[in-house]
């Protein structure tokens, strides 16, 4: 764990469980984050953003993959600010990306019942990285605790059972240094060091958060599927670009630099990117 005074330093202050977790399994659960009335108010705000605005324009996306998200949530609603920066949530992050951390994706995600997407998380995936990529074989090492860059969490809005398609996260696999298997990317079977996948149950008002590299997936629906509500928050070191807009939307270039830039390896240079996993 870090602790930010003007440079990153190891942390010797406790911790509470759930950061030791994070660090450790690459996922954890805070339960009952939000209250009944917040859960409520949080829900009510969301679900006016995706009646009263049409779906954002990021990256190639079908109408009913794009209808299932709303982006840059903490600049429509009042109470996702207030959610994604949530004391106890903060308290967890913090010892894992220093007091300086700040929030670099923000999205609302509304899964209708029985209707993935062919954007939903469904294959295995890690979000970022990794960030510190290892070779086939190598394992990080035991005494050395594996730096957190980015932490994804999942704020509930309803209930997640095993029907609904909860999140699955292998444990222990940020530590691999790698993605998953390629040719592995829809299988249920799989496995990090015989360690099969943990769905993330959850109530409304739990939040679930993940490390960006930990190996995790949609896993698939069952009989009596509700659908998945929940608002979705990055968060990155200080020296992680926000991604809550796209680089075409919001960038810090003159409109002479952007012309001049003809080629897609300028345009990436001058940090106008295409839209990515935060971002798209």
């Amino acid at each position: 764990m870090i602790r930010r005074h003007h440079y990153l330093r190891p942390r010797t202050e406790p911790a509470p469980v759930e950061s030791e977790q994070l660090e450790r399994e690459g996922y954890a659960i805070i339960r009952g984050l939000l209250s009944g009335a917040e859960v409520a108010e949080l829900s009510q705000e969301i679900g006016a953003v995706f009646e009263r605005d049409p779906p954002d324009e990021r990256g190639p996306r079908g109408p009913e993959d794009a209808e299932m998200f709303r982006y840059a949530m903490l600049n429509r609603s009042a109470a996702a600010q207030r959610a994604v920066g949530h004391p106890a949530l903060l308290a967890v992050i913090e010892p894992l990306l220093g007091e300086d951390c700040h929030v670099i994706a923000n999205t609302a995600w509304r899964n209708p019942a029985g209707q993935t997407g062919s954007h939903g998380g469904r294959p295995w995936h890690i979000d970022a990285g990794p960030h510190i990529p290892l070779p086939e074989g190598v394992r990080w090492p035991a005494d050395i605790a594996h730096p957190v860059f980015a932490i994804g969490v999942h704020i509930y809005l309803e209930d997640c059972r095993v029907e609904d398609g909860p999140t699955g996260v292998l444990p222990g696999s940020h530590l691999s240094g790698r993605p998953p298997p390629d040719e592995r990317l829809f299988d249920d079977e799989l496995d990090y060091e015989g360690r099969g996948s943990e769905p993330l149950l959850t109530k409304a008002g739990d939040a679930a958060l993940f490390v960006s590299d930990v190996w995790h997936r949609r896993m698939p629906t069952g009989d009596g599927d509700h659908g998945r509500f929940f608002l979705q928050a990055h968060y990155g070191r200080r020296d992680i670009a926000q991604r809550l807009a796209t680089t075409a939307e919001r960038n810090q270039l003159s409109p002479e630099a952007i012309e001049r830039a003809t080629t897609d390896r300028e345009r990436r240079l001058l940090g106008l990117h295409p839209p990515g996993f935060y971002d798209g």
